[in-house]
């Protein structure tokens, strides 16, 4: 009679079949997963951006725009669509002019994208948010 010789190779069929199962369970799990609301932190103290010259592009509370000469000057109201032309007109006197968001905090945070996507449909390079910073008073 012959002997059987071992085989020295794992049988790798069953280790497929659990991935299998697995890959299959968190397919039908991860669209069920409940997405959590954040809280976006107010910025810390930074490097700020040169603000003399910055023209500030402000949206109140209700989405209302304005657009001041710097952060001390007289604001002017803008409707959306005198926006982009407002920064166009901008630009073409100075190609570097650098702008600065101011929005309120309650605001919806999709209409300060619209803000900085008008922005950059009119060629905008260099733009920033105004942040209340967060360090302590003394």
């Amino acid at each position: 009679m012959r002997q059987r010789r071992l085989m020295n190779q794992i049988n790798v069929v069953p280790y497929i079949d659990v991935m299998l199962v697995l890959l299959v369970i968190f397919m039908v799990t991860a669209p069920m997963i409940q997405h959590g609301t954040i809280e976006v932190p107010s910025a810390g103290a930074g490097t700020p951006p040169p603000q003399a010259e910055a023209l500030v592009i402000e949206v109140d509370a209700e989405g209302q725009l304005a657009l001041r000469a710097s952060i001390s000057g007289s604001s002017r109201a803008l409707r959306n669509d005198q926006l982009q032309p407002a920064l166009l007109e901008a630009l073409e006197k100075n190609p570097e002019q650098a702008f600065l968001v101011a929005a309120h905090n309650t605001l919806n945070y999709q209409k300060v994208i619209d803000v900085l996507e008008v922005a950059r449909g009119a060629g905008v390079r260099r733009i920033s948010l105004i942040t209340q910073s967060s360090a302590p008073q003394k």
